[in-house]
Parts: structure tokens; sequence; C-alpha cells
């Protein structure tokens, strides 16, 4: 792993206190996964949440959902970083 790779883990694992092997576990299982299915992309960012240890109200699973499933996902880090917080 290259360091910037390893600031990218760092960083993440510093701000959502999910450690980098659960990170890595998580892409691992979704390689394969088909993220046009509604419930494939629900349980995901249910456990994702759950690791997270916080509670996503259904309006922003909901916009989470639909945004992935229509690939509708911003792509910069700001972005997305808005698009995630829970407030």
């Amino acid at each position: 792993m290259n360091d910037n790779q390893k600031g990218f883990f760092d960083n993440i694992e510093k701000q959502t206190k999910v450690s980098k092997t659960d990170i890595l576990k998580i892409a691992d299982s979704v390689k394969d996964a088909n993220f046009k299915d509604d419930a494939t992309v629900r349980k995901l960012v249910r456990q994702i949440a759950q690791m997270t240890g916080r509670q996503v109200p259904k309006e922003k699973e909901d916009k989470i959902v639909q945004a992935i499933i229509t690939n509708n996902m911003p792509l910069d880090f700001q972005s997305l970083t808005n698009m995630f917080k829970l407030k």
C-alpha cells in the first residue's frame, strides 16, 4: 500500500471510527453486488450506518439509495461528504 492509500484509509478511519480492515471487508463483500437492486443497496447503507454507529433517517436512506441506483452520485469528495452528513 502506498502512502496516498495509507493516508486515505487513515483519514476515513479517523472520521468514521471504522478500521481499514472493516472497510476492505465491506468492499470485498459488494464487489459483485447489483447496485441497481434496491434491497442490496439498502442493506449496504444500513450495514455501513451500523458500523459507524450512526442512524440514517428513512428520508436520507431513500435519497442515498436512489442516488446509487440511478448512478447519480457526486464525484467530488466534498459533495459526497455533504450527501452523507446526517445532520
